[in-house]
C-alpha cells in the first residue's frame, strides 16, 4: 500500500528535523542534538504529526517559538522552520546579530523571495557569521495532515482564507489575488509531497476556479522546468499513464451550504461541534463536587493516531461509540480484577516499589486479558480519557436534543415530512438553543427546491420569536438567488435515519452512560454533494453537477486558455484530492471515507479529503451572519 499523505509529509519533516538529510535507521547512530525554533505556522504543521517524544527520539532537546525570549545556546545548531514575513526575517537577522546559535539550518515553509534572500545574506555578513548559515531551504510542508487522508491548509489565522473571507461584499482584487495565492501555495506543496502531477476538475466562475487555474500554471511552469522540477519522476507525456495519475477535485464552499450547518451523530464530528476540538487535540469542561462546592476543570486530550480506539470509532454513530466505551471499561475491570488477584497470590497487597517492581519481574504470570501493568495503565488512560469525552457530548445531546435535530434533518434532506411541522419545532422553546434552530431552518432553505413566502415567513416569525439572529437569513435568500448549483433531483436523497429500540449494553446498572430519553439512531448511508461530485469525476458518471467542470492538464503542453481534448477521456480514478475552497468540516470528511469503504471492488478507491480552514457549525453560522449584517 502506498504511503498516506500524512506519513509523506512525516517523512519530510523527520528529514528536516535531521539537518536535511536522510533519515538511516541505525540504533547505534547518536542523533544530532538540536534547538528546533518555529513559528505560529510551523508549530501547526509539527503538532499533529509528532509528539514531544518523537522530536527527541531526532535529537530535539529543546523547541521554542520563534518570537518568544530565548537565551544562547552555544555549541548547538538551529533548525528554523517558518514562513519568509518580514517579522519573522527580522527576528532572524536579530538572531544572527545576537549570535544565538552555533550554526542555522533555515526552512521557509512558503518560497522565500530572491530580495528577501539578499536582506537574509546581507544580516549575515554584518553580524559576521555567514559561515554558520549551513543551509536555506524552500520546504514544500506548508498544510496540516490532521488524517492520513485529510488536511486543512490553515489554523492560525484561518480567518484569511474563510468562507466570509472569500465572500464578502467589499473584498478587493488584491485581498483575493492574497487568499488565492496562499491556498495555490499550499496546494502546490500538497502535490510535491505526494510526488504527483494531478489532473484538476474544477467549476467555472468562482474562486475554486481561480485557485485552479493558478495552481495549474505553477504545476505546469515547475514540470517544464527540467533543472529544477520537483518531480523529478514524472514524464511530460500528458496522456501517457493518465490513468495512474490522481484527480485533483477544487470545489467551492458555495456548492453546499447545508453540511456545514448539519447536527451531526458520529463520534468526531460530534466532538468538534460540540467540544472545542483544534489539530487532534479535544478540550472538556468538567464540573466536579455538589451544589456550592461545584467547580469546573478542564481537561485536555491529544486524539492521536496510535489511539486504538479513537481510530477505530471516531466515524461511529453516537450510540455504537457510548456502547464501545462501556464495553473497554467492563473489560477493564476484569483486567484489573484479575491483577489484583495475582497480586494478593503473590503476597503483594501493597503499592510500594517493591511490590510493583516484583509484580514487573512476574509479568510472565499475568493473564491473557493483558500482557503487563504498563499496558493496563494505558487502556486506563484511553478508557477514562474517552469515558470523559463521550460523556460531555451526551450532556449537549440531552440538553440541546441533538438526536431529534439530527433526525429531522435527515428527513429534510432525504424529502421525507419530518414528524412535527417544521414551524412547531422552530417554536419549541425545549428544542434546544435559538442558534440550534436556526441551523435546522438555514439547513432546509438552501437545501429545499421550493420555499413557499407563506413558509418562510412563518419560519422567520418563530426564529425571531426565539430570539434567534437572523442576519444569515438575509443571507441564505441572496444565496438561494445567486449560486445554487444546477443539481439533480435527488441530491440527498437515499439520506435518513432508522431508530434501534435498546441500547442493550447500557441499560445495565452499572453503566457510564445514562442514555434514557436518548434515541439509538442508526444512520443511512448515503452520498453527501462532495461525494456524489467525487464519484461522478472518479467513475466518469453524468451528473448536472459536473456537465460544466473544466478540464486541467498540468502536463499537455497547450496554449494558455484552451481547454484539454482529455476532458472527455473515459479513464476512471482510483485516487484523488477533493479540496474545498471556504471551508471543510468532519461530516463530509467521514462522508468520503464511508464512500471509499464501500467501493469494494479488486482495486481500493483513496480520497483525500482537504479544505481551506475546518469550521464548527456555530463558526459557520457566525460567519454567515457577518454577511448578512454587511448586506442591510
Amino acid at each position: 500500500m502506498a504511503a498516506s499523505l500524512r506519513e509523506k509529509q512525516v517523512v519530510a519533516i523527520k528529514k528536516i528535523l535531521n539537518l536535511n538529510a536522510p533519515l538511516v535507521n541505525s540504533s547505534t547512530t547518536e542523533p544530532v542534538w538540536k534547538v528546533l525554533v518555529y513559528d505560529k505556522y510551523g508549530q501547526d504543521v509539527i503538532s499533529p504529526v509528532l509528539a514531544v517524544k518523537e522530536l527527541r527520539d531526532l535529537g530535539v532537546t529543546l523547541h521554542m517559538p520563534l518570537h518568544a525570549v530565548r537565551n544562547t545556546v552555544p555549541d548547538a545548531p538551529a533548525i528554523y522552520l517558518c514562513v519568509p514575513s518580514d517579522d519573522n526575517l527580522r527576528r532572524i537577522c536579530q538572531d544572527l546579530a545576537d549570535n544565538v546559535y552555533d550554526s542555522y539550518y533555515f526552512n521557509f515553509l512558503a518560497p522565500i523571495s530572491r530580495q528577501k534572500l539578499e536582506l537574509l545574506a546581507t544580516a549575515a555578513l554584518q553580524a559576521n557569521c555567514a559561515a554558520s548559515i549551513k543551509k536555506v531551504f524552500d520546504q514544500y510542508v506548508h498544510f496540516i495532515s490532521l488524517e492520513k487522508d485529510m488536511f486543512v491548509l490553515r489554523h492560525h489565522d484561518n480567518e484569511t482564507t474563510s468562507y466570509y473571507a472569500l465572500n464578502r461584499g467589499d473584498v478587493k482584487d488584491t485581498e483575493m489575488d492574497v487568499m488565492i495565492n496562499s491556498m495555490v501555495d499550499s496546494l502546490f506543496a500538497v502535490c510535491v509531497t505526494l510526488g504527483t502531477v494531478p489532473i484538476i476538475r474544477c467549476p467555472r466562475n468562482n474562486a475554486a476556479e481561480m485557485v485552479a487555474e493558478r495552481l495549474d500554471r505553477r504545476l505546469r511552469e515547475n514540470v517544464r522546468d527540467a533543472r529544477s522540477s520537483l518531480f523529478s519522476g514524472e514524464t511530460l507525456a500528458g496522456g501517457q499513464y493518465a490513468f495512474q495519475r490522481p484527480l485533483l477535485v477544487v470545489l467551492d464552499r458555495n456548492m453546499d451550504l447545508a453540511t456545514p450547518l448539519h447536527h451531526t451523530w458520529t463520534y468526531q464530528a460530534l466532538a468538534h461541534d460540540v467540544l472545542d476540538l483544534r489539530l487532534n487535540r479535544v478540550t472538556v469542561e468538567e464540573t466536579v463536587g455538589e451544589d456550592e462546592r461545584r467547580q469546573t476543570k478542564t481537561k485536555t486530550f491529544d486524539l492521536a493516531p496510535t489511539d486504538e480506539f479513537w481510530q477505530q470509532h471516531k466515524g461511529s454513530p453516537f450510540p455504537m461509540v457510548a456502547e464501545a466505551v462501556q464495553e473497554e471499561l467492563d473489560k477493564y475491570r476484569a483486567s484489573e480484577g484479575e491483577v489484583k488477584q495475582l497480586k494478593h497470590a503473590m503476597g503483594l497487597d501493597g503499592e510500594s516499589d517493591e511490590a510493583i517492581s516484583l509484580l514487573s519481574d512476574n509479568t510472565a504470570k499475568l493473564t491473557s486479558a493483558v500482557s503487563s501493568l504498563p499496558e493496563l495503565l494505558e487502556r486506563k488512560r484511553l478508557i477514562d480519557a474517552h469515558t470523559t469525552i463521550a460523556t460531555a457530548i451526551l450532556e449537549h445531546i440531552k440538553r440541546r436534543k441533538l438526536d431529534a435535530y439530527f433526525e429531522t434533518e435527515e428527513k429534510l434532506l432525504s424529502r421525507a415530512a419530518p414528524e412535527r411541522p417544521l414551524v412547531e419545532l422552530l417554536r419549541d422553546p425545549e428544542m434546544g438553543s435559538a442558534a440550534d434552530a436556526l441551523r435546522l431552518f438555514l439547513m432546509h432553505y438552501v437545501s429545499a427546491e421550493e420555499v413557499s413566502s407563506t413558509e418562510l415567513e412563518q419560519c422567520v416569525q418563530a426564529l425571531s420569536e426565539r430570539g434567534a439572529d437572523l442576519s444569515a437569513v438575509q443571507f441564505a435568500k441572496r444565496w438561494r438567488m445567486y449560486n445554487r448549483m444546477p443539481t439533480s433531483a435527488n441530491q440527498y436523497l437515499g439520506g435518513g435515519t432508522k431508530t434501534v429500540n435498546m441500547f442493550s449494553k447500557l441499560m445495565s446498572q452499572g453503566s457510564q452512560f445514562v442514555m434514557e430519553g436518548v434515541k439509538n439512531l442508526v444512520v443511512k448511508k448515503h452520498n453527501l454533494p462532495v461525494t456524489r461530485i467525487v464519484d461522478a469525476l472518479m467513475e466518469q458518471k453524468s451528473l448536472p453537477e459536473v456537465e460544466e467542470f473544466r478540464y486541467l492538464d498540468p502536463k499537455l503542453l497547450r496554449p494558455p486558455g484552451s481547454e484539454a481534448q482529455g476532458a472527455r477521456s473515459r479513464n476512471t480514478f482510483q485516487e484523488a484530492v477533493v479540496f474545498v475552497v471556504g471551508g471543510g468540516n468532519y461530516i463530509e470528511y467521514q462522508n468520503l471515507v464511508d464512500y471509499t469503504k464501500s467501493k469494494t471492488g479488486t482495486a481500493t478507491k483513496r480520497v483525500i479529503y482537504g479544505c481551506s480552514d475546518l469550521q464548527n457549525a456555530s463558526q459557520f453560522l457566525k460567519q454567515l451572519g457577518q454577511l448578512g449584517t454587511e448586506m442591510q
